[in-house]
Order: C-alpha cells, then sequence, then structure tokens
C-alpha cells in the first residue's frame, strides 16, 4: 500500500469518500459543507478527509477564516493510466476471439448446415 494508486484506490473504496469526492468535482467546500449530507460528526468528515488527503485526492488551503477542500482532478489520471492499460488488453482479447468465431464459422461443414435447412 506504499504506492499512491494503491492510496488512492484504498480511499475511494469507502462510498462515504467517493460521495465526497463527486460533490467536490462540482465545487471547493469546507468541512462543515461536506459534513451536512452525513449522519456522522464533522471530526469523522475530517478523518474522511484526511485519508483522501494523504492519497493526494484533496488538499486544503487557508482563505482568511475559512479552508476550503479542494479536488486533485490531476491524480485522476493516474487512475485512468493505469485502468486504459487493461481496458485496452481486454479488448485485444475480445478482439481475438471474434477472430477465431469468425473463422471456425467459416470453416464449418456444408452439410451440417444444409441438413440444418432440411430440418
Amino acid at each position: 500500500m506504499d504506492d499512491q494508486l494503491s492510496r488512492v484506490f484504498s480511499a475511494l473504496a469507502d462510498p462515504t469518500r467517493r460521495d465526497m469526492v463527486a460533490r467536490l468535482a462540482v465545487a471547493d467546500a469546507g468541512v462543515n459543507e461536506l459534513a451536512e449530507p452525513y449522519d456522522v460528526s464533522v471530526q469523522a468528515v475530517s478523518k474522511h478527509l484526511k485519508v483522501l488527503e494523504e492519497a493526494g485526492l484533496v488538499s486544503r488551503s487557508r482563505q482568511a477564516q475559512r479552508r476550503p477542500v479542494h479536488l486533485e482532478a490531476e491524480v485522476f489520471d493516474l487512475m485512468t493510466k493505469w485502468i486504459e492499460r487493461y481496458r485496452r488488453q481486454a479488448e485485444e482479447r475480445y478482439r481475438r476471439l471474434d477472430d477465431v468465431l469468425a473463422e471456425m464459422d467459416t470453416e464449418k461443414d456444408p452439410r451440417t448446415d444444409t441438413a440444418r435447412g432440411a430440418s
């Protein structure tokens, strides 16, 4: 779990944190704003934010009395590259399977097709 990708996926494994990330994708928010829809304490929300922050998904800044939480969208590039690699591999396997099935179709015994059509 030392690499960033593992920390990111681990942080996003929790539905509350995923929801926070979705809300932060719309706009920055303070801890109290983020805590509003949940039936948990502000301290619990702060713990969730700490996990997201350690994974590099969010950052906090200071604007006068306010400490808005900001989504670090570039972290999603790391996830996208990892997912894309496996998506391409899966597509290649499906393409090869399609080729094999098409080849099998053309190699069918004509008698089988005639017998099927006569029944």
